[in-house]
Protein backbone atom coordinates (compact mmCIF):
# COMPACT_ATOMS: atom_id res chain seq x y z
CA UNK A 1 0.00 0.00 0.00
CA UNK A 2 1.24 3.45 -0.76
CA UNK A 3 2.09 5.66 2.20
CA UNK A 4 -0.38 8.41 1.20
CA UNK A 5 -3.26 5.94 0.88
CA UNK A 6 -2.25 4.30 4.13
CA UNK A 7 -2.36 7.61 6.02
CA UNK A 8 -5.77 8.47 4.49
CA UNK A 9 -7.16 5.07 5.49
CA UNK A 10 -5.89 5.52 9.05
CA UNK A 11 -7.41 9.02 9.25
CA UNK A 12 -10.81 7.78 8.03
CA UNK A 13 -10.74 4.87 10.45
CA UNK A 14 -9.95 7.22 13.33
CA UNK A 15 -12.78 9.58 12.37
CA UNK A 16 -15.21 6.68 11.99
CA UNK A 17 -14.37 5.41 15.45
CA UNK A 18 -14.73 8.88 16.98
CA UNK A 19 -18.17 9.66 15.44
CA UNK A 20 -21.15 7.54 16.42
CA UNK A 21 -23.13 6.22 13.48
CA UNK A 22 -26.65 7.55 12.89
CA UNK A 23 -29.30 6.17 10.64
CA UNK A 24 -32.38 8.03 9.55
CA UNK A 25 -35.72 6.47 8.95
CA UNK A 26 -36.97 7.36 5.47
CA UNK A 27 -40.56 6.49 6.37
CA UNK A 28 -42.69 9.27 7.90
CA UNK A 29 -46.19 8.09 8.81
CA UNK A 30 -47.57 11.68 8.83
CA UNK A 31 -46.62 12.48 5.22
CA UNK A 32 -46.68 9.03 3.62
CA UNK A 33 -48.91 8.58 0.57
CA UNK A 34 -48.94 5.45 -1.50
CA UNK A 35 -48.74 5.62 -5.29
CA UNK A 36 -52.47 4.93 -5.51
CA UNK A 37 -53.47 7.41 -2.77
CA UNK A 38 -55.90 10.27 -3.32
CA UNK A 39 -53.96 13.46 -4.14
CA UNK A 40 -56.65 15.87 -2.92
CA UNK A 41 -55.74 18.53 -0.38
CA UNK A 42 -56.06 17.33 3.19
CA UNK A 43 -53.57 19.17 5.43
CA UNK A 44 -52.18 22.68 6.00
CA UNK A 45 -49.91 23.82 3.20
CA UNK A 46 -51.75 21.88 0.48
CA UNK A 47 -53.04 23.87 -2.49
CA UNK A 48 -56.64 23.93 -3.75
CA UNK A 49 -57.84 25.62 -6.94
CA UNK A 50 -61.02 27.62 -6.40
CA UNK A 51 -63.20 28.13 -9.49
CA UNK A 52 -64.92 31.46 -8.86
CA UNK A 53 -68.22 31.71 -10.75
CA UNK A 54 -70.23 34.34 -8.91
CA UNK A 55 -73.36 35.99 -10.30
CA UNK A 56 -75.30 38.40 -8.14
CA UNK A 57 -78.42 40.31 -9.00
CA UNK A 58 -80.60 42.54 -6.87
CA UNK A 59 -83.69 44.54 -7.67
CA UNK A 60 -85.82 46.82 -5.54
CA UNK A 61 -88.91 48.74 -6.65
CA UNK A 62 -91.04 51.16 -4.65
CA UNK A 63 -94.27 52.93 -5.56
CA UNK A 64 -95.73 55.62 -3.37
CA UNK A 65 -98.83 57.68 -3.89
CA UNK A 66 -100.78 59.83 -1.50
CA UNK A 67 -103.86 61.96 -2.00
CA UNK A 68 -105.02 64.37 0.67
CA UNK A 69 -108.07 66.62 0.39
CA UNK A 70 -109.47 68.99 2.96
CA UNK A 71 -112.55 71.10 2.49
CA UNK A 72 -114.51 73.63 4.56
CA UNK A 73 -117.91 74.97 3.55
CA UNK A 74 -119.90 77.62 5.27
CA UNK A 75 -122.84 79.84 4.63
CA UNK A 76 -123.86 83.11 6.29
CA UNK A 77 -127.20 84.89 5.96
CA UNK A 78 -127.66 88.53 6.86
CA UNK A 79 -130.58 90.92 6.41
CA UNK A 80 -128.66 93.50 4.41
CA UNK A 81 -126.36 91.38 2.24
CA UNK A 82 -128.50 88.34 1.62
CA UNK A 83 -127.03 84.87 1.48
CA UNK A 84 -123.24 84.72 1.35
CA UNK A 85 -121.42 81.47 0.90
CA UNK A 86 -117.85 80.74 1.74
CA UNK A 87 -116.05 77.71 0.45
CA UNK A 88 -112.45 76.88 1.26
CA UNK A 89 -110.58 73.79 0.08
CA UNK A 90 -107.09 72.50 -0.07
CA UNK A 91 -105.58 69.33 -1.41
CA UNK A 92 -102.30 67.62 -2.02
CA UNK A 93 -101.41 64.81 -4.36
CA UNK A 94 -98.04 63.08 -4.43
CA UNK A 95 -96.80 60.21 -6.52
CA UNK A 96 -93.34 58.76 -6.41
CA UNK A 97 -91.64 55.82 -7.98
CA UNK A 98 -88.15 54.41 -7.56
CA UNK A 99 -86.27 51.43 -8.84
CA UNK A 100 -82.81 50.08 -8.07
CA UNK A 101 -81.15 47.29 -10.03
CA UNK A 102 -77.66 45.94 -9.52
CA UNK A 103 -75.94 43.07 -11.27
CA UNK A 104 -72.45 41.70 -10.68
CA UNK A 105 -70.43 38.90 -12.25
CA UNK A 106 -67.02 37.52 -11.34
CA UNK A 107 -65.19 34.68 -13.12
CA UNK A 108 -61.73 33.64 -11.92
CA UNK A 109 -59.54 30.72 -10.91
CA UNK A 110 -57.51 31.17 -7.74
CA UNK A 111 -55.06 28.75 -6.18
CA UNK A 112 -55.59 28.91 -2.43
CA UNK A 113 -53.57 27.38 0.38
CA UNK A 114 -55.07 25.25 3.14
CA UNK A 115 -54.38 27.34 6.23
CA UNK A 116 -55.92 25.03 8.81
CA UNK A 117 -58.14 21.98 9.25
CA UNK A 118 -61.26 22.44 11.38
CA UNK A 119 -62.15 19.84 14.03
CA UNK A 120 -64.89 18.44 11.78
CA UNK A 121 -62.39 17.99 8.91
CA UNK A 122 -63.32 21.08 6.87
CA UNK A 123 -60.39 22.80 5.18
CA UNK A 124 -59.88 26.50 5.92
CA UNK A 125 -58.52 28.00 2.68
CA UNK A 126 -57.22 31.46 1.78
CA UNK A 127 -55.61 32.86 -1.34
CA UNK A 128 -54.77 36.06 -3.22
CA UNK A 129 -54.38 36.81 -6.89
CA UNK A 130 -52.77 40.05 -8.09
CA UNK A 131 -52.90 40.99 -11.77
CA UNK A 132 -51.25 44.04 -13.34
CA UNK A 133 -52.03 44.74 -17.00
CA UNK A 134 -50.60 48.00 -18.34
CA UNK A 135 -50.88 49.73 -14.98
CA UNK A 136 -54.43 48.55 -14.31
CA UNK A 137 -54.13 46.48 -11.13
CA UNK A 138 -56.75 44.05 -9.88
CA UNK A 139 -56.63 42.03 -6.70
CA UNK A 140 -58.83 39.13 -5.69
CA UNK A 141 -58.73 37.93 -2.08
CA UNK A 142 -60.63 34.79 -1.15
CA UNK A 143 -61.13 32.81 2.01
CA UNK A 144 -63.61 30.27 3.32
CA UNK A 145 -64.24 26.67 4.41
CA UNK A 146 -64.31 23.66 2.08
CA UNK A 147 -65.68 20.22 2.85
CA UNK A 148 -63.26 17.53 1.64
CA UNK A 149 -66.13 15.74 -0.15
CA UNK A 150 -66.64 18.84 -2.32
CA UNK A 151 -63.11 18.66 -3.73
CA UNK A 152 -62.98 17.20 -7.24
CA UNK A 153 -60.32 14.65 -8.20
CA UNK A 154 -58.24 17.38 -9.85
CA UNK A 155 -58.18 19.28 -6.52
CA UNK A 156 -60.65 21.99 -7.58
CA UNK A 157 -63.80 23.28 -5.94
CA UNK A 158 -66.43 25.77 -7.08
CA UNK A 159 -66.82 28.96 -5.07
CA UNK A 160 -70.49 28.16 -4.53
CA UNK A 161 -69.29 25.25 -2.34
CA UNK A 162 -67.31 27.53 0.00
CA UNK A 163 -68.86 28.06 3.42
CA UNK A 164 -68.32 31.43 5.10
CA UNK A 165 -66.93 32.67 1.78
CA UNK A 166 -65.34 36.10 1.60
CA UNK A 167 -64.43 37.18 -1.91
CA UNK A 168 -63.01 40.68 -2.38
CA UNK A 169 -62.39 42.06 -5.86
CA UNK A 170 -60.68 45.45 -6.00
CA UNK A 171 -59.09 47.43 -8.77
CA UNK A 172 -56.72 50.36 -9.09
CA UNK A 173 -55.60 52.25 -12.16
CA UNK A 174 -56.68 54.75 -14.81
CA UNK A 175 -59.90 52.98 -15.82
CA UNK A 176 -60.92 52.39 -12.21
CA UNK A 177 -60.22 56.04 -11.33
CA UNK A 178 -62.35 57.24 -14.27
CA UNK A 179 -65.28 55.04 -13.27
CA UNK A 180 -65.53 56.65 -9.82
CA UNK A 181 -67.73 59.73 -9.36
CA UNK A 182 -65.98 63.09 -9.08
CA UNK A 183 -65.51 65.20 -5.97
CA UNK A 184 -68.72 67.25 -6.28
CA UNK A 185 -71.10 64.24 -6.71
CA UNK A 186 -69.37 62.51 -3.78
CA UNK A 187 -69.78 65.65 -1.64
CA UNK A 188 -73.47 65.92 -2.55
CA UNK A 189 -73.95 62.21 -1.79
CA UNK A 190 -72.20 62.63 1.56
CA UNK A 191 -74.51 65.55 2.39
CA UNK A 192 -77.52 63.50 1.31
CA UNK A 193 -78.41 65.88 -1.51
CA UNK A 194 -77.82 63.45 -4.36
Amino acid sequence: MRPALFHTALLLAALGAALPGRCANLFDANSYQSLTADRRASKPGDIVTILVYENSSASNTADTSTNTNFGLNGSVSTLYAGNNRLQLGTGDTYGGRGQIQRTGRLLAQISATVADVAPNGDLIVAGDQNIDVNGEKTKIHLKGRVRPVDLAQNNTVQSSRLADAQIDYTGDGFITDRSRPGLIPRLFAWLGLW
